[in-house]
């Protein structure tokens, strides 16, 4: 069976091999979302077909929604040339259970597909319809947080970025995707400025801020170059007309697997091919995650929205959701991944699932967030913080069918520490009844970041290190550190440990610094040192 819209008709063909198809009329969910387009949503990815395009499948399957999603791509136009235009914009979603078992439906919510990019005037004509027209109540995103970045780590703007603000508004289609966003804003200005919500799904703190940030600054830019009216910047100003809503998403989705495709292909499902982009997409016309998913969005939407409530999706106001965020990334699920990937790399793991079977990182990550998480978590009452803590350490990351690695998750870890261990930090300072220095786990583990800057594992072999902004800075602090030669590690860990940015607060400074720099240390004594040292630390062995 090879997935395209003729072969969705025959629901039986495809129920025999178990795989659940829309029972909506396909062909006419296309019309409606071309005549009376409701939701457009950029960034049309894995995480966006594994969780966000199945909501919307649900209300059109429920009679909620009649009109499916516009999907827009600003980035790797390939991925649409090989992934959306071949199989008619389907996609087949795979559900992976613990216990094997594969949950397996095809996608079908989406109504339309377009290319925004230089070059493609006859899809931007088409966006700039649905950017005007009145019945739009959505723009979402799931693009990673460097898709709303318009300046480099020196805080210079982009090249592209400083092109559109001269020349955004006179050339058709702008080059930068921030700047693609304020001009669809524009056009829905000039059509009568109805309302809109402009709502980032990506997992990021403050994701909305950082959309508006960008969106806003460009906006600035146009209209002190003369290139638009006073107004439009009112317009994007005006929160009634124009909201970003703070969101929390979070769903374990991770590249599409080699071991799935086998799987997919014995049943007789043949559109299976892996596909890696030119800009490093991993894609495929399948796409597998885990059952676990949360949305959890800010309820401003000025020109109304779907009932996604239906499907399972939180709405409250912004306190709320960041209080959900916090939890999540300070206590719950992002220390316990930076952690476990930290160390299973210096271990020589390649699955975080393998990670959980061994009792000392399972009974580390059980003690960073129980132990010394829980006292400062953030309790958001719509989510039971021990709860969801529960469901991470003992169904999601112990499921051997999620192929996700150390190594994925352990990219741009300086971007993560601040935020993931740095607030947990700060509150210990803050709060009278809690004392800092009884921190032990989270220090073991910015020493575990630490000795992973030298690039050589727990046996001594080169180790290649994840993308991360921040290498070439932090790596020359431990470039003369030997493995077997302790004394080489000493005092080398100051100016690293010092730095506010990459920590949230000088480590020296509330008195964590020698702690880490001493667990550091004995992590270098030789091979098998990171080990022992896990071992004594968290089992007391």
């Amino acid at each position: 069976m090879i997935l395209n819209k003729q072969t969705i008709q025959d629901r039986k063909a495809w129920a025999d091999m178990g795989i659940k198809t829309p029972s909506y009329d396909y062909e006419q969910m296309r019309q409606n979302t071309r005549k009376t387009p409701v939701w457009m949503h950029i960034g049309p990815g894995n995480i966006f077909r594994a969780f966000l395009a199945p909501l919307a499948q649900q209300l059109i399957e429920e009679g909620d929604m009649q009109s499916g999603i516009t999907a827009v791509c600003t980035f790797d136009q390939e991925m649409m040339d090989k992934i959306y235009d071949p199989y008619d914009d389907l996609a087949l979603q795979v559900i992976m259970h613990a216990d094997g078992k594969l949950d397996k439906m095809v996608v079908a919510s989406i109504g339309e597909s377009l290319k925004a990019e230089p070059g493609q005037e006859e899809a931007w004509a088409r966006i700039k319809e649905i950017a005007a027209a009145p019945s739009l109540q959505m723009i979402s995103f799931t693009i990673t947080e460097k898709g709303y970045a318009i300046k480099n780590l020196k805080g210079e703007f982009y090249p592209d970025v400083v092109d559109d603000f001269a020349n955004g508004i006179a050339n058709e289609i702008p080059k930068h995707g921030m700047s693609m966003v304020a001009k669809m804003l524009y056009y829905r200005y000039l059509a009568g400025g109805a309302p809109i919500a402009v709502v980032s799904m990506d997992n990021c703190s403050h994701n909305g801020e950082k959309l508006y940030a960008s969106v806003h600054t460009i906006v600035q830019k146009w209209v002190e170059n003369h290139l638009v009216e006073q107004g439009f910047l009112d317009y994007v100003e005006d929160d009634k007309r124009v909201s970003f809503p703070w969101t929390m998403i979070d769903k374990i989705t991770p590249r599409p697997d080699a071991k799935v495709s086998e799987q997919l292909n014995k049943i007789g499902f043949e559109s299976t091919e892996l596909v890696v982009t030119s800009k490093n997409t991993y894609i495929a016309p399948f796409v597998n995650a885990e059952v676990s998913q949360y949305l959890v969005v800010e309820d401003n939407f000025p020109n109304g929205r779907p009932p996604l409530e239906k499907t399972g999706v939180y709405f409250c106001d912004r306190d709320t959701v960041n209080l959900v965020e916090r939890m999540k990334v300070c206590t719950c699920l992002n220390p316990l991944h930076t952690s476990l990937a930290i160390f299973g790399c210096l271990l020589g793991y390649t699955s975080i699932a393998e990670e959980m079977k061994d009792e000392t990182l399972r009974t580390l990550v059980n003690k960073i967030g129980y132990d010394e998480g829980m006292p400062v978590v953030a309790d958001p009452k719509i989510i039971e913080p021990k709860q969801f803590a529960n469901e991470v350490i003992t169904v999601r990351l112990p499921n051997p069918f999620i192929p996700d690695t150390p190594q994925r998750i352990a990219c741009d870890t300086s971007q993560k520490l601040s935020i993931r261990f740095g607030e947990t930090i700060k509150l210990y300072v803050e709060r009278d009844d809690l004392d800092v220095q009884t921190l032990t786990f989270i220090p073991l583990t910015l020493a575990g970041w630490c000795r992973y800057l030298m690039g050589v594992d727990d046996n001594g072999n080169q180790m290649p290190l994840s993308p991360d902004p921040m290498l070439d800075v932090v790596c020359a602090y431990v470039k003369d550190v030997h493995l077997g030669d302790a004394e080489s590690a000493k005092g080398k860990l100051k100016p690293i440990l010092q730095n506010k940015t990459i920590f949230g607060v000088d480590l020296y400074e509330v008195g964590l610094g020698k702690k880490v720099e001493d667990y550091f240390v004995q992590m270098c004594e030789g091979k098998g040192a990171v080990r022992r040292l896990l071992d004594k630390e968290v089992l007391g062995k």
